[in-house]
């Protein structure tokens, strides 16, 4: 049902008490009126001239008073009658005006054509009876049964009618007769008429009715405040007397009334008793004298067709009918009494206090239904009698506020700030009873669910430094009067410690008239010093009265709330002198450290789905994000743009997150990884999660400040590729690709009822009753998933022996239940479905109610839904139950994720993959295997096994279903009922029917369903949808529910775009750099069949794995690089080649000619090439004097180290570790050359310390140099102690075949070597293996 905005109730009803309040008291109001003929609609006796119709619009034939005004005074004075105008005179040819001649004792009905849609209960009517039994009834009148008292509806329907009907004064009655000494002498029956159009009738009588009845209206019920009659029915009914009573008893009489006012969409009935002389008839045991005794008259309303009734309780079937006349007071009136009764229905006045005590819980009658969790909603309350004497209390859930009293029928409450949502308790305590008689349901919507009442046009308040700021508000949420002074103020939200904080900021603009807009200039608030709110993120800004107590009467005022909003556009010069001209980095840094610092959250959240298709077929995980709904009302998708639709997670996860996913325009998943409008999780879920009013738990506010908030400094108050947002985007809130994610599995019933399980398994049960679909009892999931199938009407031909399923209900482990059922034909003017959660009727006909929370169940129904014909009920295990309505034919359809793998039973079967397991019966067996075709084997010894009641078991489970006005399950099992077993239609078609076998083939083509119904019901129509519905089914399990294969994220560079955002197979991704940017990696990745990205090329410079590619390391990834950084490193790759090929080739060119000079110059000193020298020629010639032997070349040994490295000299060996022995200069080594003396090994050569070679190892003949053919005699080793023979004086030159770049210059001494000095040779020289091999390098 719609319910109205917060604030509406509040405001209209104080004004309209303070406007209207002049009306007559009733001890002045005359129990008689005379009826006078002075031109005046509203007391005359003579009808105006009847309407004609003129150009298909109605006209009214007044030309005396064309565009009547009505003045406030006349509208007072007119207000004062209790009975609305009937006329017995004028009005048409018959000059009888209103009169209904035909209605007499042995006639009592008449029928009426309305010409225009009447809600009533559900239903939806244009046509009535009137009956002189005191009823209007909308189909056959109700019988009158002999059994009192009379109970409605009737529980054996359709066995038995059960009429819709109101009944002002149900009771068996004939026409009476007049005393003789009455002023009206209007005569006795009944009197009908109805005003059409009133909203466009300028004709006296039509703006005098539509301005009394809209105001009588309006201050009679809550929630009524914005209604405008359109239509009015008045039925009066005059000077009536009982049946069966004598004579005399006939001026024994009662006068009521029957007001309707409908605009088509709701409808209000007025009851007005003018005078009541008896209670009942004879053959309800009343007397036959006066009508006493017996059981009184039913005061109430049935709906009919076995649904709901409405019993006027004290006072129906109650001794008590006679305090009718005195109660009620509805507009200060006593007798009369006010109802809504287009969907349910609501009384408008108070129950005395006698019947309070003894009734154990009555519902209140409050409106508005549902208020924002900021609070601030003034909700007006009916249902116990209120005096100004006593104290009010109302308690919202566990909060209690003091309310006040407007009058006896009505008091008002403010609603306070409650961190929760969902519907709560509301309970009323009148003087502290705390007897808690009074209660109702009432929804407490989150900021974000709620009505922006208080809106930003211009979207100012996203800016940062925006010139001005503009804010809008509806002034009929305030007040009527827009003089009335109004404030806004500005409020911030902070969560410094476990408890979260609404703290007032400022106050944006005091006492300006209520007009709607205002403009304010930030700056002028940006100087302000607000030291202590420099902290706060984010605010709420507020609209309310400025002075209540003067403009309402009342101490408090509705107060109207914007949603959440940064803080930038007030807080802009104080974050920089705090922060610096860099502010907006600053405090993403801040949030940055301060998120790193709470708990993981993404690790359980529910992983998005690939494909749109996919995200729309998920109906247990996911729901439509109204802010960004592809059918919703507004599609903005600001903070997501380019996305087509974004969904949120149902629920909250564990850890209170929630996932989002976005779709871009061609349906696939929008990431982080490619730019910053893909979908984002949240650490707080909109909904909150218990206990709701702790920090990063509060529905709303949490997830705005921890989520939505932070997304302005880092990335839209910052450059897309700057630090803070590339780690908001792929740290802190990255999407989640859709690697892994699994389809959930679904089954589905239809038809007359066809049934595919999860497997996909197909099979026909016509079972009538409450059934099992779907059951799960496990550690881990307890759902209950139940199906009613109810046999269909019959047709023209008679009994049609097949069923459909009627109704759902579900169940998941300690959830609401929520019970979804189609509605009669008749009454589906609006409502397709019926809502049930928890025995509570819940509509979602206004926008911000179109997704509604309960404990552990979400429902909704899409944005584009306006007739309520399509629910999703979302369960904590993330099962789904859908159920679709078209012309009056269900379907329903379950979703389950994989957690419920080998975990369900019923008539949906066991889910394990594989069908040949599908049927197993409540003891755990199996049931048939074979061919399903055998309807009377499923339905014998499958199905019925299925079949639940009242009664617990433990396989089973029991009825879920609200079985209301005394119904059981008993009231729908049929376990004898026999349906069509046949599937040929030749063999179900009866032969006098005209329909052959041929045509329903060639109607339904391949499917079966459509060829048994279409068969089975002789309706075209219901076979239609049986075949609509099999192809929807078989759609979503091959099409939007296939599993998807996914490459996952693919990071766009930096400065650089990619050619595509898709990521399944095939796809080939190119990566482009900006202008002015160079493309450094690979230029582009293919999407692989096995779900990876193709590895680089050979040669590229993407070495990575995929991991590293998908943790962005963007120093090794496809990157773009400044042109300028592009030309350093290219310019640096240059010199590497240049340093790394051309330095060493001509280092090494220079070392050759180096060497060859060197060679020619040796040559040319000594006629033997076989022997070098490192001494000058003299010395060289003066050793061999010595030594003898002419033409025996001695080679005089280098020292392996020359002398203690000088500071940052390193000397590296390579045959040890060790640092080899430290020689001092005086010390000569010998070297001996075992290989060619030609070889140019220069970083090693074979040595041996401290001694000399044998002298047999030198050759005497040059040209048998190393062959080993002559030996020299071992020369005398030389004393340590001898070192004054050696040379002082080195020549700078060392020669070992080749330069040894960088050793440092040697000074030997001069002395000459004296041979005689020299040591005696070793007993024996150690071979070439045992020789030291070393090398050793000196670097500076």
């Amino acid at each position: 049902m719609a319910s109205h905005s917060m604030a509406t109730a509040a405001i209209l009803t104080v004004m309209f008490l303070c406007v209207f309040s002049e009306v007559i008291p009733s001890s002045e109001i005359s129990e008689d009126v005379e009826m006078i003929d002075t031109g005046d609609p509203m007391t005359s006796r003579i009808a105006p001239p009847p309407t004609q119709e003129k150009s298909g619009k109605q006209t009214y034939a007044d030309t005396n008073s064309p565009n009547y005004v009505m003045t406030a005074d006349r509208l007072r004075q007119i207000r004062q009658e209790l009975l609305y105008p009937f006329y017995d005179q004028g009005g048409g040819t018959d000059n009888i005006g209103d009169y209904q001649k035909t209605i007499k004792d042995h006639s009592p009905q008449v029928t009426k054509s309305l010409n225009f849609l009447l809600p009533y209960f559900g239903f939806g009517y244009n046509y009535t009876w009137v009956s002189l039994h005191g009823f209007l009834a909308f189909s056959d009148g109700p019988t009158l049964s002999p059994e009192y008292p009379l109970e409605f509806p009737i529980t054996d329907y359709p066995k038995h009618s059960d009429p819709s009907f109101i009944g002002p004064f149900y009771s068996k009655c004939k026409i009476g007769e007049l005393n003789g000494d009455e002023v009206d002498k209007r005569g006795s029956g009944v009197y009908f008429r109805v005003e059409r159009d009133l909203p466009s009738r300028t004709d006296r009588l039509g703006v005098e009715l539509r301005e009394r009845l809209l105001w009588d209206i309006r201050e009679g019920i809550v929630g009524a405040e914005w209604f405008e009659p359109r239509h009015a029915v008045i039925v009066t009914w005059k000077n009536v007397t009982f049946g069966g009573g004598t004579i005399h008893a006939r001026k024994t009489t009662n006068t009521f009334q029957l007001v309707l006012g409908t605009d088509e969409t709701r409808t209000y009935a007025l009851y007005n008793y003018k005078h009541l002389g008896w209670m009942t008839h004879t053959e309800a045991g009343g007397s036959s004298e006066d009508g006493s005794g017996g059981t009184p008259a039913f005061i109430g309303f049935n709906a009919g067709n076995g649904t709901r009734a409405f019993e006027y309780k004290p006072y129906s079937q109650s001794p008590k009918i006679f305090d009718i006349l005195s109660s009620g007071h509805v507009n200060g009136m006593p007798g009369r009494h006010i109802f809504r009764v287009d969907e349910r229905i609501m009384p408008g006045q108070c129950i005395p206090e006698l019947f309070q005590m003894t009734a154990h819980s009555q519902m209140l009658t409050f409106a508005p239904e549902s208020g924002n969790m900021l609070g601030g909603t003034i909700v007006n309350i009916t249902g116990p009698c209120f005096t100004p004497t006593k104290s009010i209390t109302c308690r919202f859930n566990t909060l209690r506020v003091q309310g006040s009293v407007i009058n006896s029928n009505r008091a008002t409450c403010v609603m306070p700030p409650l961190y929760a949502t969902g519907y709560i308790d509301l309970f009323v305590e009148v003087d502290g009873s705390n007897d808690l008689l009074w209660k109702g349901k009432f929804l407490v919507e989150t900021p974000f669910q709620a009505p922006e009442l208080v809106s930003f046009p211009d979207n100012d308040q996203l800016q940062q430094d925006p010139q001005k700021l503009t804010i809008k508000w509806d002034t009929k949420n305030l007040t009527m009067n827009n003089n009335v002074p109004v404030s806004i103020t500005l409020w911030g939200y902070k969560e410094d410690t476990i408890n979260p904080e609404l703290v007032y900021i400022d106050t944006l603009a005091d006492s300006i008239p209520n007009e709607g807009r205002y403009v304010i200039d930030p700056k002028m608030f940006q100087i302000k010093k607000t030291a202590w709110a420099v902290d706060l993120e984010i605010g709420i800004i507020t609209v309310n009265i400025t002075n209540p107590s003067d403009a309402l009467g009342v101490p408090y005022a509705p107060v109207l709330w914007s949603r959440p909003i940064p803080l930038a556009w007030y807080m802009y010069r104080q974050w920089q002198e705090k922060y610096g001209m860099l502010w907006s980095e600053q405090m993403c840094e801040r949030w940055i450290v301060r998120d790193r610092l709470l708990k993981n959250f993404a690790s359980d959240l529910p992983v998005c789905p690939c494909t749109l298709e996919q995200a729309l077929a998920d109906k247990g995980r996911f729901h439509p994000d109204p802010n960004c709904d592809k059918d919703g009302k507004v599609n903005l998708c600001y903070l997501h743009q380019n996305a087509r639709h974004c969904v949120h997670s149902s629920m909250p996860s564990q850890s209170g997150g929630g996932q989002q996913c976005c779709y871009d325009i061609f349906g696939y998943l929008m990431m982080t990884q490619d730019n910053k409008w893909g979908g984002r999780p949240g650490r707080a879920h909109d909904l909150g999660h218990i206990p709701w009013n702790e920090a990063s738990k509060v529905p709303s506010l949490s997830h705005y400040l921890h989520d939505v908030a932070p997304f302005f400094p880092c990335c839209m108050w910052n450059h897309d590729h700057s630090w803070w947002c590339l780690t908001y985007r792929f740290e802190r809130r990255p999407s989640q690709n859709c690697v892994g994610y699994q389809p959930p599995a679904v089954a589905g019933v239809f038809g007359d009822p066809h049934i595919v399980t999860f497997d996909g398994m197909p099979y026909t049960f016509n079972g009538k009753g409450e059934y099992v679909l779907v059951k799960s009892n496990t550690d881990r999931h307890r759902l209950d998933i139940q199906g009613r199938f109810e046999q269909l009407p019959n047709n023209n031909y008679g009994e049609v022996r097949a069923t459909t399923l009627t109704t759902v209900a579900a169940r998941d482990n300690q959830s609401a239940t929520v019970e979804i059922r189609v509605r009669p034909r008749d009454a589906q003017w609006r409502y397709k479905l019926d809502v049930i959660v928890d025995h509570h009727r819940v509509f979602f006909d206004r926008y911000p109610q179109k997704i509604q929370y309960f404990h552990g169940v979400t429902v909704y129904t899409p944005s584009t839904i306006q007739n309520q014909s399509h629910v999703i009920a979302m369960f904590e295990s993330g099962a789904g139950v859908e159920v679709v309505e078209n012309k009056g034919h269900l379907t329903a359809r379950v979703y389950l994720p994989m957690t419920f793998l080998n975990q369900t039973r019923g008539l949906f079967g066991n889910w394990s993959g594989i069908i040949e397991d599908d049927f197993v019966l409540p003891d755990g067996s199996s049931g048939p295997i074979g061919n399903t075709n055998s309807l009377e084997m499923m339905h014998n010894s499958f199905a019925m096994h299925w079949n639940i009641d009242e009664k617990d078991a433990s396989e089973k489970g029991s009825s879920l279903f609200y079985h209301e006005n005394g119904k059981t399950s008993s009231n729908y099992n049929d376990r004898l009922f026999r349906p069509v077993y046949y599937t040929d239609p030749a063999q179900i078609v009866p032969l006098n029917v005209t329909l052959k076998a041929n045509s329903i083939n060639e109607f339904c083509g391949d499917s079966l369903p459509c060829k048994y119904d279409y068969s089975v019901t002789l309706n075209k129509e219901f076979a239609h949808w049986s075949k609509y519905y099999e192809s929807e089914l078989i759609n979503i399990k091959e099409n939007n529910l296939k599993k998807i294969i996914s490459c996952g994220a693919l990071m766009t560079p930096i400065h650089g775009r990619k050619s595509t955002f898709k990521y399944t197979p095939g796809t080939e991704v190119a990566f482009e750099c900006d202008p002015d940017f160079v493309l450094v990696g690979d230029r582009k990745r293919v999407c692989q069949a096995n779900g990876e990205w193709s590895t680089p090329a050979k040669g590229g410079s993407d070495k990575q794995t995929e991991s590293e590619w998908f943790n962005w390391v963007p120093t090794k990834s496809t990157r773009c690089i400044e042109e300028g950084e592009y030309q350093s490193v290219a310019s640096a790759k240059t010199a590497g080649i240049v340093l790394g090929v051309i330095v060493p080739l001509a280092l090494i060119a220079w070392c050759i000619v180096v060497c060859c000079r060197r060679i020619a110059k040796n040559s040319e000193d000594t006629p033997d090439d076989d022997i070098y020298y490192t001494e000058k020629q003299s010395e060289k010639q003066k050793l061999r004097s010595k030594l003898g032997s002419p033409g025996t070349k001695i080679v005089p040994m280098v020292p392996l180290v020359t002398a203690q490295p000088e500071k940052n000299v390193t000397v590296l060996e390579n045959t040890t570790e060790k640092t080899s022995p430290k020689i001092p200069l005086e010390t000569i080594v010998p070297i001996t050359l075992q290989h060619s003396p030609k070889s140019t090994r220069s970083n090693a050569s074979t040595v041996r310390e401290n001694s000399f070679s044998d002298a047999s190892s030198i050759p005497s003949d040059p040209g048998s140099v190393g062959s080993g053919a002559n030996k020299i005699p071992p020369m005398q080793q030389i004393p340590s102690g001898s070192r004054n023979s050696f040379p002082t004086k080195y020549d700078g030159v060392y020669y070992t075949g080749e330069p040894l770049a960088g050793r440092p210059n040697i000074e030997f001494r001069e002395d000459p070597i004296d041979p005689d000095e020299l040591p005696p040779p070793p007993s024996e020289s150690p071979s070439r293996e045992e020789q030291p091999y070393v090398s050793s390098t000196v670097k500076v």
